[in-house]
């Protein structure tokens, strides 16, 4: 697997960058070159830098002052910082280097082999502290994580209106014997790796899984707005995620699993539990309850307390069920089963899809990412014609890929993440209609399609100058259409280039444009050296070297053609 990390040399020396940048380049080494402290922090607040290379010997530089400044930084805490320096007979400024925070040093002149090395445990160590950190963030939640870190303890806290939901499948412990466990297993994590989905999308907090059990919880963890609204809108998705499947299994003739979903709002106490194996969990009469709710719920139904639905009337489509016994516990607790979304709080109509003012009113993006990406992906699956073998569905997950470890180095802000990605999501749309200008066709389907996502007018002009910008005839102007086209031709600089450059031409001879050997050689040899370049630093950085490769593998075929 592929991984990239982004490398910043401070130094005023141009001679020392150079150098630098001919040992450090490959590898999935994203070079960038500062030469002041004043260039430098820019791109410390942009992008996540792994590995800094600071040079410390000019005392008008700054060097130490920026090490300094660093340390009461948190976003860059995981970032490994490396002096520079020319004085290695003394020490004194390497020592006061690693005082301010830097974890090794280099000396000028440069040994190759030496900083090759260094680089690369430093590499492994960034790349596991991502992993440990992705761990963390799996296992609790983001604000639990910041007080562990600032006081090392998370206090027992208690949460006068937290919201806690609850599933589990209809007759589990009998369908579980009939199915191997391997296979029950995978079945389990595959709605479960759904559910997570839906709940991060409505920025819910999962806590856990008890068998076929899973528990989340709103307005504990996080400050969104409309705690009660986020809870409900996940459950109605993930009760439909259900029902699709089940409809899927009925027409194939095969069993389902059905769910039942229970909501409740009240008080309850969070906190960790454990002295070896921690975890974050929630006490409190309010979980029994969302437990009792699930229980007593009918197959494929979503039953919410009083509580909550006194908080969602005016957006949810309920229906009375009258006061529920709470078993054990004592009493009685009027309940409601939760249908759908209000016609005017919806999109389509269909109860299913919160509206893009209701959406912004709960605190969340006014774009529906998920469910457009859903949709065109359907459509390019269902409608690409077979002859477009290049230009088909693994191809335009491939651009995604590209686009999002690009943007992610290039440290793009979310809304033009999302806007990124949705034009690469639609960038080969128009070869569903025809391929000849294909981008016209993309855009046309991508203006109809996206205001139902609750994208604007401003968003979708972006989107379709992105789109626009993959024809070869139109240079990219913005640091998202870079991007785009950089993605869209990331092959060129990889070790599967012939894999993919020969679906391009199958397709190719299938639109009537068949080539012998020598005539594909040449085309390819025409269109990596005179026509295509990449735009971005960081397609520079991690591909043209490959891709110069790739220019001199073709030559000495075209010399063996000849």
């Amino acid at each position: 697997m592929e991984r990239f990390i982004n490398i910043l040399i401070i130094d005023d020396d141009h001679k020392n960058q150079k150098g630098l940048k001919e040992i450090l380049s490959g590898g999935g080494n994203n070079i960038l070159l500062a030469d002041s402290i004043d260039t430098a922090l820019p791109l410390l607040k942009q992008k996540e830098i792994g590995i800094l290379l600071i040079n410390i010997d000019n005392p008008f530089f700054g060097g130490i002052e920026l090490l300094q400044s660093l340390k009461e930084i948190s976003s860059v805490k995981n970032m490994y910082k490396i002096v520079l320096t020319a004085d290695s007979s003394s020490g004194a400024k390497m020592v006061k280097g690693l005082n301010e925070g830097a974890v090794d040093y280099i000396t000028i002149p440069f040994n190759p082999n030496l900083i090759q090395a260094k680089i690369e445990v430093f590499k492994s160590l960034f790349y596991k502290d991502q992993r440990i950190n992705q761990l963390l963030n799996n296992i609790f939640p983001a604000t639990v994580l910041e007080d562990l870190s600032a006081n090392k303890a998370f206090s027992p806290r208690r949460f006068e209106n937290g919201i806690v939901l609850f599933t589990d499948f209809v007759d589990f412990s009998s369908k579980a014997k009939d199915i191997k466990p391997i296979r029950l297993l995978k079945k389990l994590e595959y709605y479960f790796n759904q559910f997570d989905v839906i709940i991060e999308r409505y920025k819910l907090e999962k806590i856990k899984t008890i068998g076929d059990a899973y528990m989340a919880l709103a307005g504990v963890t996080e400050h969104h707005e409309e705690p009660s609204i986020r809870a409900c809108l996940a459950a109605i998705e993930i009760r439909d995620f259900l029902r699709n499947e089940q409809d899927i299994a009925r027409a194939m003739n095969r069993d389902f699993w059905e769910i039942r979903v229970g909501l409740h709002m009240g008080p309850l106490v969070a906190g960790i539990i454990g002295s070896s194996k921690i975890s974050f969990d929630v006490w409190g009469d309010t979980v029994n309850i969302a437990a009792r709710a699930e229980q007593g719920t009918k197959p494929g139904h979503i039953t919410i307390t009083k509580e909550i639905a006194k908080n969602v009337s005016d957006f949810m489509n309920l229906e009375p069920r009258g006061a529920v016994n709470i078993h054990k516990r004592g009493g009685s607790i009027e309940m409601f089963y939760l249908n759908d979304i209000k016609l005017n709080h919806c999109l389509y109509g269909e109860g299913k899809i919160a509206s893009t003012a209701l959406r912004i009113k709960c605190g969340l993006t006014s774009i529906d990412f998920e469910h457009m990406r859903n949709d065109i992906t359907n459509r390019l699956k269902a409608l690409l014609p077979e002859d477009v073998i290049y230009h088909d569905i693994s191809h335009t997950l491939n651009v995604e890929k590209a686009a999002i470890r690009i943007a992610k180095l290039e440290g793009i802000n979310e809304e033009d993440f999302l806007l990124l990605k949705t034009a690469v999501l639609y960038h080969d749309a128009g070869y569903i209609l025809q391929h000849d200008s294909n981008e016209a066709f993309a855009i046309m389907i991508a203006e109809n399609n996206l205001p139902k996502f609750g994208y604007t007018q401003d968003q979708i002009k972006t989107i379709t100058n992105i789109i626009k910008s993959t024809s070869t005839d139109i240079e990219p102007i913005t640091m998202l259409e870079k991007i785009m086209c950089d993605a869209d031709h990331d092959y060129l600089g990889r070790a599967d280039y012939y894999n993919v450059s020969n679906k391009l031409r199958l397709e190719m001879a299938n639109c009537g444009n068949k080539m012998n050997e020598l005539e594909w050689v040449q085309f390819q040899l025409h269109y990596l050296e005179k026509v295509h370049r990449y735009h971005t630093e960081t397609a520079k950085n991690i591909r043209l070297q490959s891709k110069k490769v790739r220019i001199a593998e073709l030559k000495e075929q075209l010399k063996i053609l000849k």
